[in-house]
């Protein structure tokens, strides 16, 4: 019993037809044998086992065949049967391996037999096999002959490296790249493969077997070759291939998965101990981490994944990665697959390999040690999945690099507001903290408590993290308008948050009328979505209208010229006309008088503050004189200059 030949073999294509994977390059050529149009000299490129040999091989039988001009061999011929997949061969058709005939000699000794005419076929050709490795002198001598070769005579030239075939070569040939077979298609040309040998094969073993062929058709044949050798009655099983084939179990992969997303350091590690303890080489299980993370990272980017051929992989399997993705997160898992991505540079060639896996495993771990914009968005990806599952998040104070102030320092180190910052002339009277302080440093601010309708912890901000951050709002509130700024923080406070509606109780109802008609409302509801990522409706109330806030004994007594008993406008966008009350220009106008006297200067603003402030800002305490600042801001007056004519 003579033993069959390799499937790399018995299944080379005699057509080019029967060629896969390289219509750009097969439709040229059958057009050209077609229209007998055939060049002299051809040069095929590409990575190995692509079928540049085999195309080769049609092209002689094609130009050969009684039936040309042909575009595929008719097979029946003797010159086709000779040529064919067990065939003798043709003494017309040379094949040459440049590696071991690339020389000089035997470059002449070529030139010398070529120019005999051929035995029994139409055309003498020429195969040089690996044309790259023929030297320099060897390319120069076949120069005269590739250029103006006899009538009967035809090269074809394949390589892997076309860029070391020297140009005055290559410009006297027709230059064909081939390509790697995509994987869909080489998965769909194994499973007829394995169909016609009568071997079963199972769906999750099919996409091992592409990819260990890398895009090679006959590097995939002999994988295939072998898993068919190996195969018991069940035929090629996943276990099958992923034992012979190197490759990490599915169940490990899924394990480490999981322990990874869910921060399982033990679970995690153990892994890697396994890894090892089987023997199975660190870098190939990294490789095979990697393509996991792969799939991961485009299921989060392709929602409906399923059809789209992305993922190589059967129907339970999928569900199981659309799973994993959904608990890792887009942002995460990008970050996991670029460290597992640079630890696999330098895992090659390493000494201690388990050690080095280990760090890396440690580095996805750890999201919160990396502060780089990936490391923050992951973060973020892991807080809004917690805070969708109803899993209360604890409050982290985020990483500042050094020589920046944190968010809480900015709280301390705050400017205060216009009701207590000295004005142009003389400082203002010490006064008790304003309402903008953090309520730990204030207890007579303390919140109101919340209702019984507020929302439970997890479906978003609760109130009491809404009066931690409260300060920050205020703050964001500063950076949008100013003159919003100034209402918030000295004439209102939090009242109630109950079912994403929060209430904002204001001492005066000019406050509450400016604070409404200014749209002042709108610009607090986008301070809190850029600080809480929450949108609220905001709504309105006095202190003493709605029994929500705190009682009047327990609030700060507010300053002179900080408690104004008119109702505050917007001197820019309000369209009141009417003037300030005599009795209220009277008594700031007092203090205007009195703050002259005194002949105090403004203190310059310190570094920290510099930024805060514009003196072109209409809404700003430091720009314009100290009187039209008064009017407008604490009046909501209109000034008319006067003049001498």
């Amino acid at each position: 019993m003579q033993p069959s030949l390799a499937l790399y073999r018995r299944y080379r294509p005699e057509t080019f037809a029967e060629l896969i994977g390289q219509d750009h390059v097969t439709e040229p050529l059958r057009a050209a044998l077609a229209n007998n149009r055939v060049n002299h000299a051809y040069l095929f490129s590409g990575p190995r086992g692509c079928g540049k040999t085999t195309s080769a091989r049609i092209l002689a039988r094609a130009l050969n065949c009684e039936q040309a001009p042909i575009a595929d061999p008719c097979g029946q011929c003797q010159s086709c049967v000779d040529l064919g997949r067990d065939g003798a061969g043709s003494v017309d058709v040379i094949e040459i391996d440049a590696a071991s005939h690339g020389g000089v000699d035997d470059a002449r000794d070529l030139r010398e037999r070529a120019f005999f005419a051929p035995v029994s076929s139409r055309y003498k050709v020429y195969i040089i096999d690996e044309a790259h490795m023929v030297s320099k002198q060897g390319f120069n001598a076949l120069l005269k002959l590739v250029e103006e070769p006899p009538e009967h005579l035809k090269f074809i030239f394949a390589t892997t490296e076309p860029d070391k075939v020297i140009p005055t070569i290559r410009s006297r040939t027709h230059h064909y790249p081939f390509r790697l077979i995509s994987p869909r298609t080489l998965s769909d040309y194994l499973a007829q493969v394995c169909q016609q040998e009568g071997v079963a094969i199972e769906p999750a073993a099919l996409p091992l077997v592409v990819r260990a062929g890398a895009g090679s058709a006959r590097d995939s044949l002999s994988v295939l070759d072998q898993l068919l050798s190996g195969a018991g009655e069940a035929g090629v099983t996943h276990e099958l291939a992923t034992n012979l084939l190197g490759y990490t179990p599915t169940a490990l992969l899924d394990g480490v998965v999981d322990a990874l997303s869910a921060r399982d350091g033990s679970a995690a590690f153990a892994a890697v101990d396994q890894v090892i303890e089987a023997g199975q080489d660190p870098e190939a299980f990294l490789r095979d981490l990697l393509s996991r993370m792969r799939d991961l990272v485009i299921i989060s980017s392709v929602p409906n994944v399923k059809g789209t051929g992305l993922i190589e992989a059967p129907d339970d399997q999928l569900d199981k990665l659309v799973a994993q993705a959904a608990g890792f997160g887009k942002h995460e898992a990008v970050r996991a697959a670029d460290i597992l991505a640079a630890g696999l540079t330098e895992l090659r060639g390493a000494t201690p390999p388990r050690l080095l896996l280990e760090l890396i495993i440690a580095r996805v771990l750890l999201p919160g040690s990396d502060d780089a914009q990936q490391g923050f968005a992951a973060r973020l990806d892991r807080i809004e999945s917690q805070l969708s599952a109803g899993v209360p998040t604890p409050s982290v104070e985020p990483v500042v690099p050094p020589g920046q102030r944190s968010t809480a320092a900015r709280r301390v180190e705050a400017p205060p507001s216009v009701a207590n910052r000295p004005v142009r002339s003389e400082p203002a009277p010490q006064t008790s903290p304003p309402p903008t302080a953090t309520p730990a440093s204030q207890p007579t601010a303390t919140p109101a408590p919340a209702s019984p309708t507020q929302a439970p912890v997890g479906a978003g901000p609760s109130r009491t993290d809404l009066d931690r951050t409260w300060p920050e709002v205020l703050e964001r509130v500063k950076t949008k308008r100013r003159f919003t700024w100034i209402l918030l923080s000295q004439n209102a406070q939090v009242s109630n948050l109950a079912s994403g509606v929060l209430t904002v109780a204001f001492k005066n109802a000019g406050a509450r009328e400016s604070f409404n008609s200014s749209g002042s409302d709108e610009l607090l509801r986008q301070a809190l979505l850029d600080v809480l990522n929450v949108d609220w409706k905001i709504e309105t109330d006095l202190e003493d209208g709605a029994g929500q806030s705190a009682p009047a004994d327990t609030r700060s007594a507010p300053s002179p010229v900080a408690a104004p008993a008119e109702p505050v406008v917007d001197p820019v966008n309000s369209t009141r006309d009417e003037p300030a009350p005599a009795q209220s220009i009277a008594k700031v106008r007092q203090e205007i008088t009195e703050t002259r006297q005194a002949g105090a200067k403004l203190p310059e603003p310190d570094g920290n503050d510099a930024a805060d402030y514009d003196v072109d800002d209409p809404d700003s305490e430091f720009s314009g004189p100290m009187g039209e600042e008064l009017l407008t801001e604490r009046l909501g007056a209109v000034v008319i200059h006067e003049t001498n004519d």
